[in-house]
């Protein structure tokens, strides 16, 4: 009677890697198209570094963090210095050197869009467990809402002439541009002057999808979304020389310190980057330079003139390996099962089956070479076995 049987090589053969998708969202949905929220609770605490942001009320107890938006500057700009107050944190600086050092190879100090230097950057890092292996590049569009109505982003990994931006510690990078899934404006062209309105600047961002994070360069999507600056209240006049360095705070009573949630009808235009010293800096959520980006966004998807959503997918590469176990007709014909044989004596308890034995395969293990279990595929209904029927079964395993 056989016990086990070891499986000669040629019939274990490694099967061709499948890249499988799925919706990134909540649910494995592909595009958040209501309202979007912020949990009051996790702004208070820490809401002076990121903002998490939900897909539904965060009081619920099923509700879950979708994603996270941040904002940071080389220098802390945006939030309180040391001379203002002697307690700061400079959270903006504490971000943006965190992901300089997660991102950016070592001999590079600052992040570089299509060439050009920024001294500041927004973030949006999906939750870990919800791009799984990797966030689906081509296949993610962001929309954002500012005085020159909805504007949206995507990646140029599925151009022709969209090559690969590079690769970096933190694996591969792609450039963010203008367009949407079905359809793109091409790269983004470098400019002598990238803070005028309507200037598409110095390149608008990077997609790191193997780290799930998607970096913006406020130079760029500022002017190209329409957010206000202090310079002037409307987008067609803003001189060169604001250069973004602070921002009209709109309806920013609107913004609630406790659960949170942005309407359209309240908060009309959303804000730049806030780079001058504020005296209710943790007080008010509106004075968050990445509350700014949130804003665009939850506008955006809120719109009843866009149906498509906050966009993405992710992905994971399914190695399979199968296994043929083959029983041939002298193995595998007897039990152990106590209806078989007698467990006191050893003795086969009908007698039919001492010379020709039914039994039914239900299970397979798959064992390593210390007989240590490992895998267990079940059938999807009972084989029969006899001395005079062999069987062959295919065991596919997932990793």
């Amino acid at each position: 009677m056989s016990i086990f049987t070891v499986l000669p090589d040629e019939d274990i053969v490694e099967a061709n890697p499948t890249t499988v998708t799925s919706g990134i969202w909540s649910g494995e949905t592909g595009s958040l198209e209501s309202d979007l929220y912020i949990y009051g609770t996790q702004a208070d605490s820490s809401g002076e570094y990121y903002l998490d942001v939900y897909a539904e009320n965060p009081s619920g107890e099923l509700a879950e963090p979708q994603f996270a938006i941040t904002y940071g500057h080389i220098n802390g700009a945006g939030a309180p210095t040391l001379v203002d107050n002697e307690q700061g944190k400079l959270p903006t600086k504490a971000i943006y050197s965190q992901y300089r050092n997660l991102l950016l190879d070592p001999s590079e100090t600052k992040f570089k869009f299509e060439g050009v230097e920024s001294d500041h950057i927004y973030v949006i890092n999906f939750q870990r467990a919800r791009y799984k292996e990797q966030l689906d590049a081509g296949n993610w569009q962001l929309p954002l809402s500012g005085a020159r109505g909805i504007s949206t982003f995507i990646d140029d990994s599925n151009q022709t002439l969209g090559a690969l931006t590079g690769n970096s510690k933190a694996g591969r990078v792609f450039s963010v541009v203008s367009g949407t899934l079905d359809t793109t404006s091409g790269s983004i062209t470098a400019s002598s002057n990238p803070k005028t309105w309507g200037d598409s600047g110095p390149g608008y961002g990077l997609v790191y999808p193997d780290l799930g994070i998607i970096v913006l360069n406020p130079n760029a999507i500022g002017p190209a979304v329409g957010f206000f600056t202090t310079a002037s209240s409307s987008p067609d006049t803003v001189a060169p020389a604001a250069s973004f360095t602070g921002s009209s705070m709109i309806d920013s009573s609107s913004v609630l310190n406790t659960l949170t949630k942005v309407k359209a009808e309240t908060v009309k235009i959303p804000y730049a980057p806030l780079i001058d010293p504020l005296a209710d800096w943790g007080t008010n959520l509106s004075a968050y330079n990445h509350n700014g980006l949130y804003v665009s966004l939850q506008l955006a998807v809120a719109s009843p003139a866009y149906v498509d959503g906050f966009r993405a997918r992710s992905a994971e590469t399914i190695s399979s390996t199968h296994y043929f176990v083959r029983l041939r007709n002298r193995q595998y014909n007897y039990s152990n099962n106590p209806t078989f044989y007698n467990p006191d004596n050893g003795a086969i308890i009908q007698s039919d089956f001492k010379q020709n034995p039914r039994v039914y395969i239900t299970t397979v293990g798959l064992f390593n070479d210390q007989n240590e279990l490992l895998a267990v595929a079940k059938l999807s209904k009972p084989v029969p076995k006899s001395f005079d029927e062999e069987v062959l079964l295919r065991v596919r395993l997932d990793f």
